[in-house]
């Protein structure tokens, strides 16, 4: 399975690389590249059940577990 945010579901991403050459035609010389979304490692502490649950979020999905409270967010996601 590939790596992807537990809360949000972020995952990487297919993009074009292109030359300044590229936008005045329809030739795209440098291909594919994959974008990789920034996910880290992270303990967060869950007050409610009493227990350190490791996780891989973005950290748009850390702001959201700042924002809405570690219980609410990893019960909706499904990881607790």
């Amino acid at each position: 399975m590939a790596r992807a945010c537990e809360v949000t579901g972020k995952s990487t991403q297919v993009g074009g690389r292109y030359s300044n050459r590229v936008r005045a035609t329809q030739f795209n010389p440098t291909g594919k590249v994959r974008r990789k979304a920034n996910l880290q490692k992270r303990r967060i502490y869950v007050p409610e059940i009493g227990k350190t649950v490791v996780v891989d979020l973005s950290m748009k999905g850390l702001k959201t577990i700042k924002k809405n409270g570690a219980f609410a967010t990893l019960k909706k996601a499904g990881v607790i």
